[in-house]
């Protein structure tokens, strides 16, 4: 694995417009549910870069951006954490937004509707040179795109081996091809994923067999299966993920970097909404107070 400090991170993922709606339990089939609660925000991708950016790291937005009433909410969100949007926009196509439900238990189901981020072509990542400072953010969102596809594939062949590679196959791996997934996974340093995503990449379902299997599969990367109930889960996995690239980027060693995302999603799942990643402070007061509960407990 590549290792060591880095000080951007390029995400190539997809920002989208998060309409999140709050249930008690999702409707049949046919049926209705009046939400308790409904939030507008930037989403997707949004997550993981503001979780990384809150822990100071400089972060730029290599994917498409549109024109329109959304594309303004995600500019607007990317200019307010100070994301650097390295795209001119779409004109014409607006960016794409999800209807995401969490009902009481937590758990989130989301409704896509593509837009400009589904449209990323060779030409607009030509303008995409990463420097020797730069990690690089793939997610599986992203390949699902077909236009996207074809230009990141491309994009990642010619990607130096000096440049870390941290990679969310995300919810609809199943819909990755073989000769898609597998190039991805055999340069990818970091493999990151929940416990539901662990078994549809290996048939394994419980999360250590998963784990065991994604580590030999991947080759060269590290691997980390996220498990664990919450409040909210929506955005809980991209904060462990923005966090965990952060700490890397800091210096700290693999397991620190882990401890850190841990308890940053740890804070993040006591909260309603997407991106709700703590910030630098924020984190580093929770793990001292929780060194304190381990230490007064011995």
């Amino acid at each position: 694995m590549t290792g060591g400090p880095f000080d951007r991170l390029l995400h190539l993922g997809n920002v989208v417009v998060d309409v999140v709606l709050t249930v008690p339990a999702l409707p049949e089939r046919g049926g209705d549910v009046l939400a308790t609660s409904t939030q507008t925000a930037a989403g997707g991708g949004f997550n993981v870069m503001s979780a990384a950016r809150r822990q100071g790291l400089a972060v730029g937005y290599a994917g498409a951006i549109g024109s329109g009433p959304f594309a303004d909410v995600a500019r607007a969100a990317c200019a307010a954490e100070g994301i650097e949007v390295m795209q001119p926009a779409k004109t014409g196509v607006d960016t794409g937004f999800v209807i995401s439900i969490v009902d009481d238990a937590g758990e989130r189901t989301f409704l896509t509707s593509r837009g400009a981020e589904a449209t990323l072509t060779a030409a607009d990542l030509d303008r995409v040179s990463p420097g020797p400072g730069d990690a690089v953010y793939l997610s599986g969102y992203g390949l699902v795109h077909p236009a996207n596809r074809a230009a990141l594939l491309g994009w990642l062949s010619r990607l130096g081996n000096g440049h870390i590679v941290t990679f969310d196959p995300g919810p609809l791996v199943r819909s990755l091809p073989g000769d898609v997934l597998d190039p991805v996974l055999g340069r990818a340093d970091w493999l990151t994923c929940n416990a539901r995503e662990a078994t549809l990449l290996t048939g394994a379902p419980d999360p250590l067999s998963a784990l065991a299997l994604l580590t030999r599969r991947s080759g060269r990367a590290g691997v980390l299966v996220r498990t664990g109930a919450a409040v909210d889960t929506n955005g809980a996995g991209d904060t462990h993920t923005g966090v965990f690239v952060a700490a890397l980027a800091s210096g700290a060693d693999e397991v620190e970097a882990a401890r850190r995302a841990n308890a940053a999603a740890a804070l993040s799942v006591t909260k309603r909404g997407p991106a709700t990643g703590p910030t630098l402070a924020e984190l580093a007061r929770f793990l001292d107070a929780a060194g304190g509960m381990r230490a007064a407990a011995r």
